[in-house]
């Protein structure tokens, strides 16, 4: 892998750990399998006809490999990556400033894309439809427009909530895709994947246990398998056996099921403050001491993929499950409340 590879990826926001952990090509990369062989067809079609790749939308949740997979789409067109944050760019001369230091053929990746300023998003359409940039110039009776030519480039957006997107910018993607949570099997290849790059002795089963718990995400895996690392240095020998990866994670407050201590007080909080919900994620939020976008963009996918909690228009709703998970009987007047909102 190239030199210039690696400084093209650090430029993202994150820490160097995951950035020397991500696989840098498709075949080395895990899970998500229609998404990456969609991606690499695109990528050997547009390499035969000689031409840039289409523009690229990929969602879903935290931590799935949206990133990773935007530097592999990079790497295999042999082109530069530059990168972006939504909020960062605030006016249209930090757009302008970007798009007119690409080159042919490179991609621009734009995380949380759908937090773009509306004006903003006016000023890319033409970028992405026409490669065309109309900028304003001066203000009032000296206001002038002028066209920029810009190179043509491929625009990899990354968001985790698709629904958040306008038509209009959703609309020009040629390519929308959703990453999903991993399967236990996947994330037991990419932890022992990971372990191998760091060098750490893991046994099938202390892989498992890890993965067992990493919530379906494959960066919650790599960073428990960085606490179970040093657990392991420190107190086994530095030998990760299932029942080494089980304390240590006991020791994290990871339970068997992938909860952590927040996702506990969400639920307790919803059962024991809120008799079961429905509660807003607003009140939920003042009541567990968390913002509430990190608990509906965070917490909730997961607690509604394992059953333990329901969306209804009038708010969040504890299941059966949940009562279960907390070792406490579901009382009878809360069970039909659920059942009005399926």
């Amino acid at each position: 892998m190239s030199e210039n590879f690696y400084t093209e990826t650090t430029q993202a926001p994150e820490t160097t750990f995951d950035v020397s952990l991500r696989p840098p090509t498709f075949s080395e990369f895990t899970g998500q399998n229609k998404v990456k062989e969609r991606l690499q067809l695109m990528v050997d079609a547009a390499k035969g006809r000689a031409d840039v790749l289409d523009h690229i939308l990929l969602s879903g949740p935290p931590g799935l490999g949206k990133t990773t997979l935007a530097n592999i789409v990079a790497h295999a067109m042999g082109s530069q990556i530059h990168c972006a944050s939504g909020p960062q760019i605030e006016k249209a001369g930090d757009l302008a400033g970007i798009l007119t230091n690409l080159q042919k053929g490179d991609v621009l990746f734009i995380d949380e894309i759908h937090r773009l300023h509306p004006t903003i998003e006016e000023y890319l359409y033409p970028a992405m439809e026409d490669f065309k940039l109309d900028i304003i110039i001066d203000q009032g009776p000296n206001a002038r427009s002028v066209r920029l030519t810009l190179p043509k480039f491929t625009l990899l957006g990354a968001t985790t909530r698709a629904g958040m997107l306008t038509a209009p910018l959703r609309s020009r993607f040629g390519m929308v895709n959703r990453l999903d949570y991993y399967e236990t099997e996947e994330l037991k290849a990419i932890i022992e994947r990971s372990a191998g790059l760091l060098d750490v002795e893991i046994k099938p089963d202390g892989a498992w246990e890890i993965a067992a718990r990493s919530r379906g995400t494959a960066r919650v895996a790599n960073v428990l398998l960085r606490w179970v690392r040093d657990f392991a240095q420190v107190k086994a020998e530095g030998i990760v056996t299932g029942e080494i990866a089980d304390k240590a994670l006991a020791m994290y407050d990871i339970d068997k099921d992938g909860l952590d201590e927040m996702d506990k007080r969400i639920l307790e909080g919803i059962v024991f403050r809120f008799d079961g919900g429905p509660v807003g994620v607003s009140s939920l939020a003042v009541a567990v001491g968390e913002e509430p976008g990190t608990i509906e963009e965070v917490y909730e996918p997961y607690l509604i993929m394992k059953g333990y909690l329901k969306r209804t228009p009038r708010g969040r709703v504890a299941t059966t499950a949940a009562y279960t998970k907390l070792g406490v009987s579901r009382p009878a007047k809360a069970a039909p409340q659920e059942e009005l909102f399926d």
